[in-house]
């Protein structure tokens, strides 16, 4: 059976990310992944976790002007410094906090402007691999679905690889999300073992609504056993929008027959 993370930018919203940490550890969970967790001292999730038997996983890089739409710098031409800061800005807070990895966000590219944006994006991601990799850390690419995120660089798993192929570096892994890659592509099971080898992070919400993983067109338990037989080894992150209370909504737990 799959180990599950609960992802903090959804789950118990609204509460200070320490009280976060300790809804998630009661809850059960034994990892947890994050946002953009900036403004929370790295030493004291590192600590908070520690004291409760929680491994702390990712973040993701600042979306940049969020007022202007901005979701991510990667892809933007001309922001190259902007988004080499993002990754040293992730660098040293996940380091500090002892987490793993960083979801390297691309933004909003127009269509005419994504050959070029496919250039500067690989070679963002080639020198924050190497930023990375001295840290022992993974990049993580995440497609995300048109409907979700209009206008996003890249929504299907075959542009991450293409990018993962371009870049080369060992340590850019995917971030499969099987809402993401439900809405934008279907045929999950399919698409999961074809790019298991380059998988570093699998996150769940149910298909269509985003909310806990007991709706909707996707039968996660047939998810969960594909994984063990895939021999996927790492986490599940339930990166979900809770229909109502967080804590009332983890009944889908018990109902699919899991442990966290």
């Amino acid at each position: 059976m799959p180990r599950f993370s609960a992802n903090l930018g959804f789950l118990w919203q609204g509460l200070p990310l320490l009280e976060q940490i300790d809804r998630a550890a009661a809850a059960g969970f034994k990892a947890v992944e994050m946002h953009w967790p900036y403004d929370t001292d790295p030493l004291a999730v590192r600590d908070a976790a520690a004291a409760r038997g929680v491994k702390v996983l990712g973040v993701n890089t600042v979306r940049g002007d969020v007022a202007r739409g901005e979701s991510g710098l990667g892809a933007l031409a001309g922001r190259a410094a902007e988004f080499d800061a993002a990754i040293d800005q992730a660098v040293a807070w996940i380091s500090a906090a002892g987490g793993t990895a960083i979801h390297a966000m691309a933004g909003i590219v127009a269509p005419a402007d994504r050959p070029a944006a496919t250039a500067v994006f690989a070679d963002n991601l080639s020198r924050a691999a190497d930023k990375a990799a001295a840290h022992g850390l993974t990049i993580l690419l995440e497609p995300l679905n048109p409907r979700a995120a209009p206008g996003y660089f890249y929504s299907t798993l075959r542009d991450a690889g293409a990018m993962i192929a371009r870049v080369g570096k060992p340590n850019v892994k995917i971030m499969f999300d099987a809402f993401h890659v439900g809405v934008a592509e279907g045929d999950i099971l399919t698409k999961l073992e074809y790019w298991l080898p380059h998988i570093g992070h699998v996150q769940i919400a149910a298909v269509p609504s985003r909310a806990e993983p007991d709706e909707g067109e996707v039968h996660f338990p047939a998810l969960f056993a594909a994984l063990d037989r895939l021999g996927y080894d790492g986490w599940v992150g339930a990166e979900y929008r809770p229909r109502g209370d967080t804590d009332a909504g983890l009944a889908w737990v018990k109902a699919l027959g899991v442990t966290l």
